[in-house]
């Protein structure tokens, strides 16, 4: 059974930028499980924060006894990422078909495979690569009147410095992806990022055309900070989920950081909190801010979703044990070189190096007299406790786990040193 609320809950979360007809879509998602699509293009080896939005609604809906088909494109990813200026970077077709199987791997643990509304993962490679020019042209190209074409945002305002045609005619690849999901496996819904709108609305007006069916859309808002500018890879900082391009401390950590001014949004388009958890959380961090619960319960929720409820545990371990001067004992020692190098670079330790020479080497202190200042006052820490002999070669077994030893000065200037 599908569930009545789903739109009204999507609406409240913000997930709604723009639609087709939001009452006839109401009905349709109320009417029973509707087949709909997302698509992710392979343009980097990682899916990013961006993405996540799209793969959390597809869950959602999903959740809601809708049926998913996520489609990864083999096909589109060859012509690379769109750009608000300038041209896309074609990518080969062997770097294409690698991101494919990666970008597969990370959209699956989110969606079930199994049951009345199982997923299906699609690939637009599939019937795409044997299309003649011709057929597409004919087939497809026959329903896009240019005027059109040429009145969509991203056209008009890249016709005097220059479009080339592969930018100007990505609507017709989309939409047809639409198409063939429309008849194959009778998809009728579609939905994305609000920048895909126009590509998105081209699809249901292919299925129009074509075929005389009718289809639905809507788009999901991109997601800014607070002054308006863009997260994202082609931004910089890239939100990456891959645990090799972005670690899980500094995942959390992104999240944990949040702006007062976003966390509830936040918390509504990235966690499956309900509406009332939510609305505890926002009163709290309304009361008392400085406590940052809501930002908390954002960076375990959603470091959850992505990297699993073990990471989280470690990360939270990691944080407590270096800014609470609680124990290093059980925590993951790769989860601490983690923390650890967010601040500064781990150094390796040299053969024979004292505690001295690890303070300067790790930049904690600026001078060996500097380093014995601060043993002599007490603020030397080794591995959370207070080391007092600044000439004391550390051994083997002072490294945690056998790789990472943990330096501080003070209360919070940390720096990690690696086992030689």
């Amino acid at each position: 059974m599908s569930d009545p609320d789903l739109l009204d809950d999507l609406v409240w979360r913000g997930l709604v930028a723009h639609s087709t007809d939001l009452d006839a879509l109401r009905e349709a998602l109320g009417a029973g499980s509707v087949r709909f699509y997302v698509g992710f293009d392979p343009t980097a080896p990682s899916l990013h924060m961006g993405n996540l939005v799209q793969i959390l609604t597809a869950k959602r809906l999903q959740e809601a006894g809708h049926t998913p088909f996520a489609l990864v494109g083999g096909a589109t990813g060859m012509i690379g990422d769109p750009k608000e200026s300038g041209e896309r970077t074609l990518n080969t077709v062997e770097t294409v078909r690698d991101w494919v199987e990666r970008v597969r791997r990370q959209i699956e643990p989110f969606l079930s495979f199994e049951g009345e509304n199982a997923a299906t993962m699609v690939n637009n490679y599939d019937w795409t690569a044997s299309l003649s020019t011709i057929d597409f042209l004919r087939d497809v190209g026959k329903h896009f009147p240019v005027n059109r074409m040429l009145a969509r945002d991203v056209v008009r305002s890249r016709l005097e410095a220059g479009i080339s045609y592969t930018e100007f005619s990505y609507v017709l690849l989309q939409s047809m992806d639409f198409l063939e999901l429309f008849r194959q496996h009778g998809v009728t819904l579609q939905f994305g990022g609000s920048d895909q709108w126009g590509n998105l609305t081209g699809g249901v007006e292919l299925i129009r055309r074509a075929d005389g069916g009718h289809a639905h859309a809507f788009a999901t808002p991109l997601i800014t900070k607070a002054d308006g500018t863009k997260y994202g890879k082609t931004e910089g900082g890239a939100l990456w989920l891959d645990p090799e391009m972005m670690s899980p401390y500094a995942f959390y950590q992104f999240w944990l950081n949040a702006e007062d001014a976003k966390v509830e949004e936040l918390l509504k388009v990235f966690t499956f909190l309900t509406r009332a958890e939510i609305e505890e959380l926002v009163a709290a961090h309304a009361a008392e801010p400085f406590r940052r619960a809501a930002q908390r319960r954002l960076a375990a929720e959603v470091t959850t979703l992505v990297h699993g409820a073990g990471a989280t545990a470690q990360v939270e371990a990691a944080s407590a044990a270096l800014f609470s001067g609680g124990s290093l004992e059980g925590v993951d020692p790769d989860v601490l070189a983690q923390a650890l190098g967010t601040a500064r670079p781990l150094v390796p330790a040299p053969e024979g190096a004292t505690l001295t020479d690890l303070f300067v080497a790790s930049g904690l202190v600026a001078s060996r007299g500097e380093a014995r200042r601060a043993f002599a006052e007490g603020g030397a820490y080794v591995n959370n406790e207070r080391a007092e002999d600044p000439e004391q070669v550390p051994g083997p077994d002072d490294f945690l786990g056998g790789r990472v030893l943990v330096l501080r000065r003070g209360k919070k200037n940390f720096a990690g040193v690696t086992a030689p």
